[in-house]
Parts: structure tokens; sequence; C-alpha cells
């Protein structure tokens, strides 16, 4: 299910009336073919429509960020143990970098795990495959739709789109959309959010 910006009547607007086939191939230009389900039985529910995922680039753009961490903490652990000869900075310095890589190892499978569907009244988002997340946000309590890209985002033309809604609890963010991606579902979220609000 997918959004168009230009709806065709604010009385009649919601997602699931106002997609169409341009919409669907913007939302998932560049993504994974499915959502990646934890193994266990017990796992949340992924909803009855159609699921949006991240662009492939934002397993690169955060695979570069962590290495450029990683490089950080292992220049530091040299020069506070070869330098300034702080024996007891190796024991930190190691419990980060085997944190760091095993964040590089499982980064793909998590980048596939998150996921977003549009619903006639609402707009559903669930990251996470053991520690799993389904938030509903309602169209009518959007108040603010933002899109933030840092250098390494414009790079790999990719951004962050984050609702926010009166309860903090329900705002989402949703990172690693490519650019038109999140422009197309800000524009059309925003739209359908001010007719549910204004009651048409």
């Amino acid at each position: 299910m997918t959004n168009t910006p230009d709806l065709p009547s604010p009385a009649s607007a919601s997602p699931t009336t106002t997609e169409g086939a341009a919409g669907q191939a913007v939302l998932d230009a560049g993504t994974y073919a499915h959502i990646l389900e934890p193994r266990s039985e017990n796992r949340l529910p992924l909803g009855d429509g159609t699921w949006h995922q991240l662009s492939r680039n934002y397993v690169w753009v955060r695979l570069i960020s962590t290495l450029a961490f990683l490089a950080l903490v292992v220049a530091a652990a040299l020069v506070g143990g070869l330098v300034l000869h702080l024996g007891w900075v190796w024991i930190p310095a190691g419990v980060v970098v085997v944190a760091t890589v095993w964040t590089l190892v499982i980064l793909p499978r998590q980048a596939r795990a998150y996921g977003y569907q549009l619903r006639d009244d609402d707009l559903v988002f669930r990251r996470g495959i053991l520690w799993q997340r389904l938030v509903s946000v309602p169209y009518g309590r959007m108040q603010l739709v933002d899109i933030t890209h840092g250098p390494l985002d414009r790079l790999f033309t990719i951004a962050q789109l984050k609702l926010v809604t009166a309860a903090a609890s329900t705002g989402v963010v949703i990172p690693g959309l490519s650019q038109s991606a999140a422009e197309r579902l800000r524009d059309t979220l925003i739209a359908v959010a001010e007719t549910r609000r204004t009651g048409l």
C-alpha cells in the first residue's frame, strides 16, 4: 500500500484510496524484497497490508559510521596504551571493540527488520528481531512530519523521517528512506493528517 501526495479530494482522503503504481515504485525503489521476521513463534504480527522497507543504502551509511567509530576507539586505545602507558585502557577498549564488531555483523539483518505500513486510519511501524517494537500512529494525531539527513545520508541519498504526535510515546522515527520516498511519504502524511484533523 502506498500513498501519493496528490489526493483526489479532502473528504475521501486516505492512503488506501490514494495509492498508485508510481507511488509504489517510489516507496519501494532500492529497498529489500521482503521484511525479515524472527524465527520465534511468539513474534509480533505483521499486519494486513503491504510493508515498505528501508533503502539498502542505509546499511552502507551505518557500516561506514560504525567503522569510523571503531577506528576512533582503536586509535584512542593505542594512544592511551602505548604512548601514555595506561594499561587499564585495553579493557574498556576491548569491550567496545567486541560490541562494535557484533553490531557490524548483525547490521544487515537488523536493517531488514524495519518496516512501515500505510493503512486507512494509521501508519504502522515495526523494528527489531530480539526486541521487537510495533507502533501505530493515527493520521489525525500527527502534529509534525520532519525529514533530516546528515552528510553521509546525503552522500547515499537517504533521509530520516520523524513523525511527532501529541503523545511522545507514539512518535516514530523511520531511518534509511530514500530521499524521494521520504519526501513523497511526508507530503502524503501531511495531506491525510490535515483532512483527519479538520474532520473533512
